[in-house]
């Protein structure tokens, strides 16, 4: 293993982010063995930070200065508990050719030089500016480590470029500002980095769909009157930690007359017999995140319920179908159905029911697909892409409706769906 102070040796397959794409993607197991090559996290942590220095290199900006935690640990290969996502308490330089620079929340900059030695244990700082406005600016932190970042621009040579960052606090952009620093937007250099995974990546997101996998297998048993909807959600977080997640962001379940309009939350309601119900897991393992989507009957389904699912399904594998390497995602959205026919008054009204986004670290990465964005804004599919597929379809019973999501790898001559439990037909449990 190299550190920060040793030379950077690039090793076979550092940079190629396929799998062999004549093999079946593998889910590998959470443990690390001695007989088969899995994750290689010396070789992930060299991978995302030679793409975010190539797309560094390749912008306008001589230095990202990161507050996003998604960024902070793309860059840096460090994270402190899920608690930091909100608190804005930790940010990051990648500044020329220097080593990123991360500074963090007290004691965990202490940890991370004894424990990081990927990073240089110089660049491992503490420091904290104003968690969401809790330490007001008249502090003085905000100017202080404005100051801070403006001599490491000068020490590495790029004080007189624009610096890109992906989002701070207000007060942080001006104290930037007072103290010289010229800033333009980062987040897009990012999410261009964080576009294309390599083989660890994808594993990590397999890793991920797998522990889904089981998870609505249970909720497939569990399904029948008598449980409520948040009684799922609370299994559901339980077997996920259990099973090695990291993070269960949210998960919705939602039934019968709250299906359509479609809320995006769970209550308290009890599932009922001919209820149509759909679920959405997402999770991260190792960081690597889930969404994904299934629908569900109780013990029976109507004719409406099954007609809503089939045409939801024939919506996602028509687009699943587009999914190959030089597509544009204009195609893949202009197969979904318009808003106006599923009785909204515009795209903007009915966005992410008919969705796709790119998977990774982050829930939403690139591409973004969406007939409000894409249809003006095509973006092209490039092999090791990972994103997600989502369909909506509301019943004609009027209140039932069918959502299915499928995660997608995209191959050298196609895709390969990661999201594995049955769906080409509409499942029922406990059927009467």
């Amino acid at each position: 293993m190299t550190n920060a102070l040793s030379p950077r040796i690039l090793q076979p397959g550092d940079m190629d982010p396929n799998w062999r794409w004549d093999r079946h993607l593998p889910a590998l197991g959470h443990t690390a063995v001695d007989f088969e090559r899995r994750v290689d996290h010396d070789r992930l942590r060299r991978y995302r930070l030679s793409r975010a220095k190539d797309a560094l290199k390749k912008s306008a900006c001589g230095a990202l200065l990161l507050f996003d935690v998604n960024n902070i640990r793309y860059v840096s290969g460090t994270k402190i508990g899920e608690w930091e996502r909100d608190k804005m308490c930790r940010f990051a330089l990648l500044a020329g050719d220097e080593e990123p620079y991360v500074w963090d929340f007290g004691s965990a900059a202490v940890h991370h030089r004894e424990y990081c030695d990927w990073l240089d244990p110089d660049h491992c700082l503490a420091g904290v500016v104003g968690m969401r406005g809790t330490i007001p600016p008249s502090f003085g932190l905000m100017k202080l480590y404005a100051e801070e970042i403006y001599q490491l621009l000068k020490k590495a040579g790029v004080a007189d470029m624009p610096v890109g960052v992906d989002y701070a606090e207000t007060a942080m952009f001006f104290a930037l500002q007072e103290a010289g620093v010229r800033i333009v937007d980062g987040q897009q250099i990012m999410l261009g980095a964080r576009e294309i995974k390599n083989v660890d990546e994808i594993h990590l997101l397999n890793q991920a769909a797998s522990m889904v996998d089981g998870v609505y297998h249970m909720i497939w048993q569990e399904l029948k009157p008598g449980i409520r909807e948040n009684d799922i959600v609370a299994m559901a977080n339980k077997m996920l930690y259990e099973m090695g997640s990291d993070d269960v962001e949210a998960i919705n379940a939602i039934a019968g007359e709250r299906c359509n309009p479609h809320p995006h939350n769970f209550t308290d309601r009890y599932f009922r017999p001919g209820d149509q119900a759909f679920f959405d897991i997402l999770q991260s393992y190792q960081g690597y995140r889930t969404c994904y989507y299934r629908t569900f009957n109780i013990g029976r389904a109507t004719p409406p319920q099954l007609d809503a699912y089939v045409k939801c399904r024939e919506w996602l594998d028509a687009s699943i179908a587009l999914i190959r390497p030089g597509v544009t995602t204009d195609k893949v959205a202009s197969v979904w159905p318009t808003a106006e026919s599923l009785g909204f008054p515009n795209e903007l009204a009915a966005f992410g029911l008919q969705f796709g986004h790119g998977l990774g670290l982050a829930l939403h990465e690139r591409p973004i697909i969406s007939r409000a964005v894409s249809l003006d804004h095509p973006m092209e599919i490039q092999t090791g892409m990972v994103f997600a597929l989502e369909t909506y379809c509301p019943a004609t019973d009027g209140y039932s409706a069918a959502r299915i999501e499928e995660e997608v790898v995209v191959t050298d001559t196609g895709c390969e769906i990661i999201s594995l439990f049955p769906a080409e037909e509409l499942p029922i449990s406990h059927r009467y």
